[in-house]
């Protein structure tokens, strides 16, 4: 349960005066066991099993609201409320790895006999008291302790890697308490999400706005997730730019640098435009907005207001001429990446040629190779274009008679192959698959060149899988029994 940032959840002391039932409340905080199998990306078909647990809250419809990083991979799960030594089997209902957010839902309603759902609160105020349940390290009864809330504003969130609001909390932070509710007032304003490692009393919560719009986007029973705008833009903080776009210094705004190939926004908004509003809010030269008075954020906070398939109005300055532009939200930020967000609940996508393997170039497999990777992590800085939408590598070759002099190559992203570029692995796999001639030639960006003779590779390939004991040679969505490739 970490990633660049400690996962791990905040535990909080009741504070005294609490006008709600405390016992009450209590009833309505879970433990959740986990047991998650963990895909291997530099091994794609293996996995490893791990167990787990963390935190949750039972609110309205019978559900229990908690993290997504505490189910993320779960093969089961069991679930048990304070007070009780029965464990229930649970699974989960909907899930939002963007947000770090997860529903889960019990077959056996006589877990929820005798306990009150807990209400959805506002986003919290700078300095207002919480109090954190859950059942972090250390011991196996219910935690609960308070702190203040010392700051909100967009934070990384840990489990995906996205940027969305988050409030700050000053209490201690162990493993266990994630997905633990925060309360104030006895309704809950926030979800126990992450700390910052390496440091003292500094953790983090969901803020309760985003888990209303969460449950909001589930009604129709299918998620459609948070916004993506597909836009980069640049401060104005210098004088000098604005003097060079002709704009008045007490005028504020960003710069358009980039629109993404397939965003939403393309024709309406175009690179130089300047963004002065979002939704009517002044938007800041350091990209800014006021979400309350003295309190600000990124000009992001407004899109995550808005569900997926509503607009967002924007007003620009386009050469001089001011204007508004309403853009359609209709993609997430994995619909505009060139690498995509990290993923969960799904095996590596691979192919194995003649010991050769391929995969795509994906945030989990960023993860799994440290930091000493910069050319990996140089297409993780980049878009997309309509020419190359995803980077394809070969991850590793095993080594063989085939592969003599290739066997220590790893991680090479590939450019082209047999002289073509391709956008997808997708592509590339069919491209493999259908190729008939004698000599497979994979090139990357430098031309330096990898050749595979396809019939050793189609003769060998039965005979490597065996010896390296790998049972298939594809991943479970390219596994066709009709195709040439085992």
């Amino acid at each position: 349960m970490k990633k660049i940032w400690m996962i791990m959840l905040l535990a909080l002391p009741l504070f005294a005066g609490s006008s709600i039932d405390e016992d009450q409340t209590k009833q309505a905080i879970v433990k959740i066991y986990a047991v998650a199998k963990i895909p291997n990306y530099l091994e794609p078909w293996a996995s490893s099993v791990r167990r787990s647990s963390g935190s949750g809250a039972i609110i309205s419809g019978n559900r229990i609201l908690t993290n997504a990083h505490v189910v993320a991979n779960q093969t089961f799960l069991e679930v048990q409320r304070y007070g009780e030594r029965r464990r229930y089997i649970a699974k989960v209902l909907s899930v939002s790895h963007q947000a770090d957010m997860a529903l889960l839902e019990v077959e056996d309603k006589s877990f929820f006999v005798g306990a009150k759902a807990l209400e959805l609160g506002d986003l919290p105020k700078i300095e207002q008291k919480v109090v954190v349940y859950g059942f972090p390290m250390g011991g196996n009864t219910l935690s609960a302790t308070t702190g203040v809330v010392s700051r909100i504003e967009h934070h990384r969130y840990a489990h995906s890697g996205e940027s969305f609001l988050a409030v700050q909390v000053d209490a201690a932070v162990n493993p266990g308490n994630s997905g633990g509710p925060a309360l104030s007032d006895g309704k809950i304003v926030g979800v126990v999400m992450q700390s910052l490692n390496k440091s003292q009393n500094i953790g983090y919560l969901v803020p309760v706005n985003m888990v209303k719009h969460f449950l909001t986007d589930i009604k129709d029973g299918k998620y459609d997730g948070f916004a993506d705008l597909g836009m980069v833009t640049q401060r104005m903080e210098n004088p000098s730019i604005k003097r060079f776009y002709h704009i008045d210094e007490n005028s504020t705004g960003n710069l358009v640098d980039t629109v993404v190939y397939n965003a939403s926004l393309k024709g309406l908004i175009k690179v130089d435009d300047i963004v002065t509003a979002i939704d009517g809010h002044t938007i800041e030269d350091d990209g800014t907005v006021a979400f309350r008075k003295h309190e600000y954020t990124s000009f992001n906070y407004y899109v995550d207001q808005h569900q997926m398939s509503e607009k967002v109005t924007f007003d620009i300055v386009r050469e001089r001429k001011k204007m508004k532009v309403e853009v359609p939200l209709r993609h997430i930020a994995d619909d505009l990446l060139l690498v995509k967000t990290t993923r969960y609940d799904k095996m590596p996508r691979y192919l194995i040629y003649g010991g050769y393997i391929f995969s795509p170039l994906s945030r989990n497999l960023l993860n799994s190779v440290g930091r000493n990777r910069l050319k990996l992590r140089y297409f993780a800085s980049q878009w997309p274009t309509e020419e190359k939408k995803e980077v394809v590598v070969l991850l590793k070759v095993l080594a063989s008679d085939l592969s003599r002099g290739n066997y220590g190559l790893t991680l090479w992203p590939i450019e082209k192959l047999n002289g073509e570029t391709f956008d997808t692995f997708d592509t590339f796999y069919q491209r493999v698959e259908n190729f008939k001639g004698d000599f497979l030639v994979l090139e990357d960006k430098d031309g330096v060149k990898v050749v595979i003779d396809r019939k050793k590779a189609m003769a060998k390939q039965q005979e490597i899988l065996d010896k390296y004991n790998i049972e298939y040679g594809k991943s479970i969505d390219l596994r066709d029994h009709n195709r040439t490739l085992p």
